[in-house]
């Protein structure tokens, strides 16, 4: 039969002590990494929405978002898809 451990309030403080760091280490990891320059069409229909390939051909087709041919594959800056996501962005108002 296998031994039953205890676990004191000092082991589950240190336990909680050593999580919260671990998580603020991967934190600022994510912080300080800056995302990639070149997206793959799979990368920016997620960014957009999960948008169809279709609807993502058509935005190329009518100039509403840049991209390069490398080999016959489409890639797109991420700064070009930001900007994109901030013109299409639409204010609401509140009435009080």
């Amino acid at each position: 039969m296998g031994s039953i451990d205890i676990v004191t309030k000092q082991d589950l403080e240190q336990f909680k002590a050593d999580l919260l760091a671990e998580i603020k280490n991967l934190l600022e990891e994510v912080k300080t990494t800056p995302p990639r320059r070149w997206l793959k069409t799979y990368q920016v229909r997620d960014m957009l929405g999960e948008i169809s390939a279709g609807t993502l051909q058509t935005m190329r087709n009518n100039g509403m978002l840049p991209y390069s041919l490398l080999t016959g594959l489409a890639l797109y800056e991420y700064a070009d898809v930001v900007k994109l996501m901030e013109e299409l962005k639409i204010s609401i108002k509140r009435r009080f």
